[in-house]
């Protein structure tokens, strides 16, 4: 791989910041330096820049629990985004898989592995989704026979079957709600569609993935094996 390459996928800065500093002595490979970007390098060898150790990392995958108030997106001129929120990444390629609204809470996977994250969102996967959801009026079994029908929210084709699981029914609200879709804004213009209005809402799983609980709004950790290879079986189901 091209020593310069290899630098800016490990967001050392972008490829002209990166060959002024190879050009200038300043990165070393083993140990002795380099001064051309084109340099072959293994992802193997001890790569420096200005005395900083960089090893090469081709996939990185965190589970992050999005608080309010951030967008889930690369880059936001007016608002924090998710990836602001993980500062030890090594990749600068990295992305949401999926997106939830800037006010909704939970279960995010971030990751620059675009294979996984076309499995776990593709139509043809149907990869469910739990979400918490504490919202307006009294839920009935009526309206779980509707989510399980399947709701038109101003689209040419129904929702998917939806299983809506009642918590506590008042005036106010609390349920869990499963979609095996991801429409835009669906869950709050599902409960729109029987009038009910959402007042808060968490993403707790996709498909295998599970929120870690330990895990407070904003904090977040890098995926386990075992886990990252249940999101691969999930979307090849």
């Amino acid at each position: 791989m091209r020593l310069d390459k290899y630098l800016c996928d490990m967001g050392v800065g972008t490829r002209s910041q990166v060959k002024q500093k190879i050009r200038k002595g300043l990165v070393t490979v083993e140990g002795e330096p380099v001064r051309r970007p084109e340099y072959q390098v293994d992802q193997e060898q001890e790569v420096c820049v200005e005395g900083e150790v960089f090893s090469y990392t081709e996939l990185e995958y965190y589970m992050l629990n999005k608080p309010a108030g951030c967008v889930s997106a690369r880059a936001d001129e007016q608002c924090r985004t998710v990836l602001d929120l993980i500062p030890s990444k090594k990749r600068r390629d990295l992305f949401p898989v999926g997106r939830l609204d800037k006010d909704t809470e939970g279960l995010l996977l971030i990751t620059n592995d675009g294979k996984l994250a076309h499995m776990l969102l593709s139509p043809r996967h149907h990869v469910d989704k739990t979400y918490f959801a504490r919202i307006t009026g009294r839920i009935s079994e009526e309206h779980v026979k509707a989510f399980r029908e399947g709701l038109d929210i101003g689209e040419k084709a129904r929702t998917l079957p939806a299983v809506l699981e009642i918590l506590d029914s008042g005036e106010n609200s609390e349920v869990r709600v499963t979609i095996r879709e991801g429409k835009y804004h669906q869950i709050k213009r599902m409960f729109r569609a029987i009038g009910c209005e959402v007042l808060y809402l968490k993403r707790l799983s996709m498909g295998s993935l599970v929120l870690d609980e330990s895990l407070k709004p904003g904090e977040y950790r890098p995926l386990t094996e075992e886990e990252i290879e249940l999101c691969r079986r999930c979307g090849t189901t």
